[in-house]
């Protein structure tokens, strides 16, 4: 809708703008197509994001939750977490799944804080800890990797779950996995994840991460592409074996989600799918930091040019180049005080940038809207307007460090 808006003045547009000799006409006609395509897609999101079903107590097939037989292994790599793996540790003992068919393995990242001791302390059969630095002694660009490598190695479940030692999960989280698994035989599951936060930074984050969360659900239902967040994996032990693991990946300091996620969507294309659950979401803290918000997405970035999926390049580059646009806009506004007419409508490149703001955060709230109402979070798109201006920003400068750039990641220089 609101694309058509647009487009439907962009020939207008370019009449009057072919009257101009400089590099304004180009920049205005460029973003409203990136505009248009942006708009589009995000629409086609929302429209897959409703269709996906959930998956209730109600609408399990043939397993209910008194009668599951998988064994789950849940992995969770830690560094320096002493004061998050605790609280982690304990909603997973909390969990109403049975625990005689669950075992924990915490992989202590090299450590210099009290992590394995608090793991330790749990004293509890099905909790193991294992220190990476007694099975790696040349330095990696990848731990985390080789650490559920380790992990999975030594485990003893068929199902896999792997997620971060910042978490924490609702009771019924293991069992609604599990009944998901047993229901459906996925090969590989990609589970919701929410972030909690009260300040402007946690707000921001929490809107930032839950389009990221309706976007994954869209595309993996529709299989648009792959998409996935390690806070909440889960996948069959005997799949990640029969792709190799992490060989051929092993080398990229991030991935450790997404590009497994390709490879087992590779040899199972019908058999990766997305939990959509209430019960199954996993909720993690809220980076603390503008600079630890920054490290963490540049991270994410950086296995953009690695990925083998091709499907979500052109995803990639529309977003983007349309942030990009958004950026140069209001800059080249400064410099000049030319008036272009869309329609019988005059526009300076000032209220056009306006224009194109304005479109998009509708554009993006209505896509949002059913994705809150699902993570419970509808009241925080109140702050979304606010919170326009950083994405475009962020977006841009993370982009471009995650290809171009280093970044420092758990005490760590990472290129």
């Amino acid at each position: 809708m609101c694309s058509r808006l647009l487009c439907k003045n962009l020939t207008s547009l370019r009449r009057t703008l072919v009257r101009h000799t400089n590099m304004e006409p180009i920049l205005l006609i460029t973003a409203g197509v990136f505009f248009a395509g942006y708009a589009v897609l995000i629409i086609y999101y929302r429209h897959c994001w409703i269709q996906i079903p959930t998956f209730r107590e109600a609408s399990r097939k043939h397993v209910s939750s008194n009668n599951l037989s998988t064994k789950i292994t849940i992995v969770i790599p830690a560094r320096n977490e002493e004061h998050h793996i605790g609280n982690c540790l304990q909603s997973i003992l909390n969990q109403t799944h049975s625990m005689g068919l669950v075992e924990i393995i915490v992989v202590d990242d090299h450590s210099t804080d009290r992590t394995a001791a608090i793991v330790q302390s749990f004293n509890q059969g099905n909790i193991h800890c294992i220190a990476l630095k007694d099975h790696v002694n040349e330095k990696l660009n990848a731990y985390k990797k080789k650490a559920i490598e380790i992990a999975i190695s030594q485990s003893r479940g068929d199902l896999i779950i792997t997620t971060d030692a910042d978490c924490t999960m609702e009771k019924n989280w293991l069992s609604t996995i599990a009944a998901f698994y047993e229901n459906y035989q996925p090969a590989f599951i990609a589970a919701p994840v929410a972030i909690d936060g009260s300040s402007f930074l946690g707000i921001f984050q929490s809107l930032d991460f839950m389009t990221l969360q309706g976007i994954t659900g869209a595309a993996v239902y529709k299989k648009i592409h792959s998409m996935c967040n390690g806070a909440n994996l889960a996948y069959e032990k005997k799949a990640f074996y029969e792709v190799n693991g992490f060989t051929g990946i092993d080398h990229i300091a991030s991935g450790d989600d997404m590009l497994l996620m390709h490879k087992i969507y590779t040899r199972y294309p019908d058999r990766v799918l997305f939990l959509k659950s209430p019960e199954s979401i996993v909720t993690t803290e809220a980076m603390s930091s503008w600079k630890d918000f920054f490290n963490q997405r540049i991270r994410w970035a950086s296995k953009a040019d690695t990925y083998d999926d091709k499907r979500i390049i052109s995803v990639l580059i529309l977003v983007y180049f349309f942030n990009l646009l958004l950026l140069l806009l209001p800059i080249t506004a400064i410099f000049s005080s030319a008036t272009f007419e869309i329609g019988r409508v005059s526009f300076t490149i000032f209220q056009y940038w306006l224009l194109l703001l304005v479109l998009k955060t509708v554009t993006e709230l209505f896509f949002l809207f059913p994705v809150a109402a699902f993570f419970n979070k509808k009241t925080k798109l109140w702050w979304f307007p606010a919170a326009q201006p950083f994405h475009i920003l962020y977006t841009v400068i993370a982009g471009w460090l995650g290809k171009f750039g280093s970044y420092h990641w758990k005490d760590r220089s990472v290129k």
